[in-house]
């Protein structure tokens, strides 16, 4: 959502702080909060003020009309301010329709004056620019401001000036106050600017000879602008509206939204409800809350929310426990239904999304159960067969009542079933696969194609046709014929000064793709382009559509893509001047920007006259900026589809990105080739949804857009609309409109002057908010009502008003469709075209096998690891649980090397071996090569890998050498005398028996240290103890014969790894054999080495030359001829 409405507080914080203005504004940050939890001693100890002043105390909680509710403590000293929140605080009171209990209240000093000093200003924004009202009679009884104030408009890009205040605002003031008040409203104008306010009314605003006083203000501010305004704003906490509390869990779902590039909502409206939903997309949202509502189920309507934008699995399953968590508190009579449903996505993988919300199923599988939960399952888009099968299997595991069903079934009709109004099918969903890229043959000539599957508008039973109460004011089926279009396209004079109005300089395009269009993309988003050339290449269109791509972040390059069975180059240049000046046939960009580059990237590719339509895909971009690019393009005569959208499509041409979904949906939408319906909606998955809808009730799309949820889309409904009806081939327009806005109206005007001539079906979705008692903001940031005029039932009656066809829910819109096309095709409007079959296009290798329908084998095997998932994983056990047992360095080597979970024993004895390999002075050659290395001036990676080069049998790694000859000879049944006498006679050395330095006199305490913990913790040492007298017969003959450091531990871990339990024998011996014990005195001796680069780095040693004196030269001597 953008704009969000802030406590009073808040608001007047922002004023006071950063206000510029030479008015005299009085009372700066005399406010004081009080809650239940307030410490009155603490309070007037910080606000000293409240013991000396009268005072004036309201709540805070976005309340309209405080005063006319009696809502406002006048005049009061601080003993009297606690004995009127005494009747009031923690009190639940009714404000309209909604109840809510008064939890926070604002204290600030009373202000005495005149009515005659009050006054009314108010700034809001609109499409074309900020409005900016002004009443010279402030107060409680200020009336119907909208018609009785000044007004003035400050189109966008422009700045407002004293002087515009005074000659039109203030010709009612006084002289004395003009000068005050220009200079006060200038500077709130330039706040209300700076800090992307979208709405700021104080009333009434009070002047007198000592300066300004701001005693009421309401505000909104654009919550996406957070990324520009974070440090002015601080961190703002947004109240919910009065009459609803403010849930944990709905903060939780709001910081998972915060940190996420998906979107994730959530709304509790009566935790107590029995009708859950768990919804996939913004307008399917709230197309499932209409319906819901419209089959009697406001009252027990639990929750709002939804979830878009391809989550991962985890951000799905953290999302749905907590729906499940907050729906399995408390039981109800009836048990409780989950309605899981949504559009046909996009590009959402469904089955990874449901692989989220199953976990989650199976967590709470008690719970479900226990509170009698039954759950119903629709959905489309990429692989959503996977998702359906994976969710109805869980449902048979767990015994929890789970109904699926896919795009055979119409979005809301699970409604009807989960409410009870509707039958539940006992036929299983059709059996297709998102692998079936060939249509099915037909033997009809006409489309809709004799082998789809039957239309959600066949005749219903009484049982699940008849709503819960009357829908208001819809056209009854039968009627729907008897409506006359009117046949004559003139334009009338009232029609020409409204287009006049809407400041539109620039001609835009009527046809904004062809057969032959080129787009450019900005962003590297290789699958959105791969689906593009997919759609290209089923539509037979001779070239690919993308010509090029921008991506500032590399340097130029190509980038490989597939043309049907070939692969083609595609170039990626890293500004746009450049790919513009190679492309000039491009007159389309698709800009997957993020939201903070493509206010940018738009206005730089609004500069190259041959970019003719630009479509944004970003969500949240602040509506400042939006509207400054809408002006550029009316200027310049761009048109701009979104942003968040998903785009558009035009069947057998062009689509933008992802829209449309994958090459199944495309086919079995028939979106390949033109039909000759229009459609607009504000939604990117509702817009694939009409593609299943009119593709199932006509002869299929002709072109489709989708504006994007944001309350100032690029292009509007009217747009594509009026292009629509001066386009040839298009016989019928459907509009899916949304609350919020006044755009619907334009429509109205249209069809009423005559401008707009073919059959309109139109549908305005939101229409439940009005059953709400406190408002609701839905998933687009548009879909939000702020007068009467802008509620989805209001524009829908106009619509029906002005001769639309308009149905009486969104469950008939199918209906009416199809009645309206039938009629065309009847009177010859329309003729149904020989369908031809579209050319084949092969499945990409990642998404077959993704959908399991190939196999390969792996190039790599590993099984110590794995870092797909949400948590990294050490030989199955989740990093979170290494830390929560405490495993250490040790622990961690026995699962990466072992994949095993060692004794706490083991574990320490691996670490201590660690620390007593880690270093053994410079002179060593593996020290002094790392030494060198780095006094050349080489890296640490380069001079560790010198060190490391120098271990070897001689150096280090003895440590498999000596485990593997101890272990031969002890298990041979050698005595120890007899290994000695035989390693003499064979000429061989005995590894890990010596040092040069360490002897019996002299022992090595590294030596001592391990054997002391060996032999207090370890079972059985027989290895060990062997070795060990191997050592009194060779220290017998030359004291510095000892068992060394790398001996012992060879030895020792012979007898770890054979009696700590977790090792067979051969398993043991084959760690041996791999050369696992050397890894030791590798990873030890590492850290040595790093050490010793980092001391010569910071000891600035230069480079290293040996002395000569050192180096003995024997150099062959003279020889004459």
């Amino acid at each position: 959502m953008s704009a969000k409405a802030i406590s009073e507080q808040t608001g007047k914080e922002f004023l006071y702080k950063y206000i510029c203005t030479s008015a005299a504004v009085q009372n700066r940050f005399r406010y004081a909060s009080v809650s239940a939890e307030t410490d009155w001693d603490c309070l007037t100890q910080e606000h000293p003020w409240l013991l000396t002043e009268p005072l004036v105390v309201k709540p805070d909680q976005l309340i309209k009309r405080r005063g006319k509710l009696g809502l406002v403590g006048i005049n009061l000293n601080l003993q009297g301010v606690k004995e009127w929140l005494k009747a009031r605080l923690m009190k639940e009171t009714t404000v309209g329709k909604a109840k809510g209990v008064l939890k926070n209240f604002l204290i600030e000093p009373f202000v005495p004056h005149t009515q005659e000093e009050e006054f009314y200003v108010c700034i809001y924004a609109t499409r074309e620019g900020d409005h900016v009202l002004f009443h010279h009679e402030g107060g409680v009884e200020v009336g119907d401001v909208d018609a009785k104030a000044q007004r003035l408009l400050v189109a966008v890009d422009e700045k407002l000036s004293e002087d515009q205040v005074k000659e039109q605002l203030l010709t009612h003031v006084p002289d004395e106050k003009k000068e005050v008040l220009a200079n006060f409203i200038v500077g709130l104008f330039n706040l209300y600017e700076d800090l992307y306010f979208t709405y700021l009314e104080i009333n009434p605003l009070v002047v007198t000879k000592d300066g300004v006083y701001v005693l009421d203000m309401a505000a909104k501010i654009d919550a996406t602008a957070d990324y520009i305004c974070k440090a002015k704003w601080g961190e703002v906490t947004f109240p919910p509206p009065f009459g609803r509390e403010a849930y944990p869990e709905e903060a939780y779902i709001a910081d998972l939204d915060a940190k996420s590039g998906a979107s994730l909502k959530l709304t509790l409206l009566n935790p107590r409800g029995r009708i859950w939903t768990m919804v996939a997309g913004g307008g399917a949202s709230v197309v499932y809350s209409d319906t819901i509502c419209d089959l009697g189920g406001v009252d027990e309507l639990a929750n709002y929310g939804e979830y878009s934008g391809a989550p991962s699995e985890q951000q799905t399953y953290d999302y749905a426990k907590t729906i499940l968590s907050l729906m399995t508190r408390e039981k109800h009579s009836q048990g409780k239904v989950l309605i899981i449903g949504g559009s046909i996505a996009n590009f959402t993988n469904v089955a990874a999304t449901f692989k989220g919300i199953v976990r989650a199923i199976k967590d709470y599988q008690g719970p479900l159960k226990e509170h009698e939960v039954t759950i119903f399952v629709r959905r489309g888009g990429p692989n959503y067969q996977e998702g359906l099968r994976v969710m109805g299997e869980v449902g048979k595991t767990t015994g929890i009542p789970i109904h699926v069903f896919g795009t055979e079934t119409h979005m809301t009709a699970i409604v009807g079933m989960a409410l009870g109004h509707r039958p539940i099918p006992n036929q299983p969903p059709m059996d297709a696969h998102t692998a079936n890229f060939l249509l099915n043959a037909s033997n009809s000539a006409a489309t809709p194609a004799a082998t789809r599957t039957a239309s959600f508008s066949e005749p219903r039973t009484s049982n699940d046709s008849t709503p819960a109460k009357k829908s208001k004011g819809g056209l009854p089926a039968d009627s729907l014929h008897s409506i006359l279009w009117p046949l004559k396209n003139v334009v009338t004079a009232d029609w020409k000064e409204a287009q006049a109005s809407s400041g539109c300089s620039g001609a835009k395009a009527t046809t904004l793709f062809r057969k032959h269009t080129k787009a450019m993309v900005w962003g590297m988003q290789t699958r959105a382009v791969q689906g593009m050339l997919d759609f290209d290449y089923v539509c037979s269109r001779d070239e690919p559509s993308v010509a090029a791509m921008v991506y500032p972040f590399t340097g130029d390059h190509k980038q490989k893509f597939y043309w049907g069975h070939k692969e083609i180059l595609v170039p990626v240049y890293k500004n746009m001047a450049d790919a513009t000046k190679k492309h000039p046939e491009v007159d389309v960009m698709i800009s997957f920007a993020s939201l903070r580059s493509a206010f940018d990237s738009t206005m730089e590719a609004m500069q190259y006259p041959q970019i003719g339509t630009i479509a944004i895909i970003a969500e949240g971009i602040p509506e400042a900026q939006t509207r400054k690019l809408i002006k550029t393009a009316d200027k310049k005569g761009v048109t701009i589809i979104g942003p968040a959208t998903v785009g558009g499509i035009k069947p057998g041409c062009f689509k933008i990105g992802n829209t449309g979904g994958m090459l199944d949906n495309i086919l079995a939408s028939k979106l390949y080739r033109p039909g000759s319906v229009a459609y607009v909606s504000r939604s990117g998955g509702m817009s694939n949804e009409l593609n299943n809808i009119i593709s199932r009730t006509t002869d299929g799309v002709y072109e489709g857009v989708a504006i994007g949820g944001d309350r100032y889309p690029g292009s509007t409904f009217m747009d594509h609309v009026l292009r629509y009806q001066d386009t040839p081939g298009i016989q019928m327009i459907v509009v899916l409109g949304e609350i919020g806005g006044t755009e619907e109206y334009k429509i109205c005007q249209g069809i009423r002057e005559g401008r707009i001539t073919k059959p309109v079906v139109c549908w305005c979705i939101g229409t439940c908010a009005t059953m709400f008692t406190s408002e609701v903001q839905f998933g687009h940031a548009g879909a939000c009502a702020n007068q009467a005029s802008e509620t989805a039932v209001a524009k829908n009656q106009a619509l029906r008003d002005a001769g639309a066809y308009v149905p009486k829910s969104f469950d008939e819109l199918g209906d009416v469709i199809k009645t309206v096309y039938d009629e065309l095709v009847a009177n010859g409007t329309i003729i149904p075209a020989q369908e031809v079959p579209p050319p084949t296009v092969p499945m990409d290798y990642s998404w077959a096998r993704e959908l399991g329908l190939i196999r390969k084998p792996a190039s790599f095997m590993t099984s110590i690891c794995d870092e797909r998932g949400q948590e990294l994983i050490y030989a199955g056990m989740p990093i979170t649980e290494v830390f929560k047992e405490e495993m250490g360095l040790g622990g961690v080597l026995g699962l990466l090397w072992f994949q095993r979970r060692l004794p706490r024993y083991a574990c320490q004895f691996i670490e201590m071996c660690l620390m007593v390999t880690a270093d053994h002075g410079p002179a060593v050659s593996g020290a002094h090569n790392t030494i060198v290395c780095a006094r050349a001036g080489k890296d640490l990676i380069s001079s560790l890998t010198s060190g490391l080069l120098t271990i070897g049998d001689r150096f280090g790694g003895a440590l498999d050498a000596a485990a593997k000859q101890f272990s031969k000879a002890f298990d041979s049944g050698m005595v120890p005398m007899e290994f000695v006498n035989k390693m003499k006679k064979d000429g061989k050395l005995i590894m890990g028996i010596g040092h040069r330095v360490k002897s019996i006199n002299n022992p090595d305490m590294r030596v001592q240290i391990l054997k002391d913990f060996v032999k207090q913790h370890f079972p059985s040492t027989q290895l060990l103890d062997y070795a060990l007298d191997v050592e009194k017969i060779t220290t017998s003959k030359k004291p510095n014969l000892i068992l060394n450091v790398d001996g012992f531990i060879g030895v020792a871990f012979v007898d770890l790894l054979r009696t700590c339990g977790g090792f067979t024998r051969d398993e043991a011996d084959e760690f041996v054999e791999i050369g696992a014990l050397n890894g030791i005195f590798v990873l030890g001796r590492s850290m040595g080495f790093i050490g010793h680069y980092l001391d010569q780095k910071r000891l600035k040693q230069g480079l290293y030359r040996h002395p000569w004196d050192d180096i003995s030269y024997v150099l062959p001597e003279h020889m004459s001829m």
